[in-house]
């Protein structure tokens, strides 16, 4: 099945995004033009105002894990954390590659992605990451604390969303 593709119309940092439908079985209906895929900014609001983000990831021997997590999507990044010695943060440790959704199963966002550690930030920017953890959470790390062993930065590689399946349905890709 040929791919319809768009260049995104709203803000993203990585301006090489291409927007399209996903390859999906005919039996789902997803239609093959362009007409009515989500706004990126769509996934910006989901990921912002997410209070939990579920994080999969796989051990060295291909073994899944999923655990609920509290983070801050800044610049089209969530920025995450937790104890080193977590079975997540091991896993990460091992193998950076990731899938991450949203709890909703109806308003979708799903990502596909890196998550590796975070190298410690400019004092501006951990600043920034620990105000907008309090603001959402009404707690946050000190600043000094990002950058710290078992801080990540997820960089997503594939979205996908949707509000009405298979209408909406919105593959993004970046390079």
């Amino acid at each position: 099945m040929a791919k319809t593709t768009a260049r995104n119309k709203s803000n993203t940092q990585n301006s090489g995004v291409r927007v399209s439908r996903p390859t999906l079985a005919k039996v789902y209906g997803v239609p093959k033009n362009i007409k009515g895929l989500l706004d990126w900014a769509h996934v910006q609001e989901r990921m912002t105002n997410a209070k939990v983000y579920w994080v999969c990831t796989a051990s060295r021997d291909g073994k899944p894990h999923a655990t609920p997590v509290d983070g801050v999507w800044l610049n089209d990044k969530l920025y995450f954390g937790g104890d080193p010695s977590t079975r997540r943060n091991r896993n990460l440790d091992a193998n950076p590659a990731v899938s991450i959704h949203l709890e909703e199963g109806y308003n979708v966002v799903i990502l596909e992605g890196d998550a590796l550690p975070l190298e410690k930030p400019a004092p501006e920017f951990a600043l920034r990451l620990a105000n907008a953890s309090n603001d959402k959470y009404g707690y946050g790390v000190n600043p000094d604390q990002y950058g710290n062993k078992g801080s990540y930065v997820f960089s997503p590689r594939v979205v996908f969303a949707w509000k009405q399946f298979p209408q909406d349905v919105t593959r993004w890709e970046f390079d």
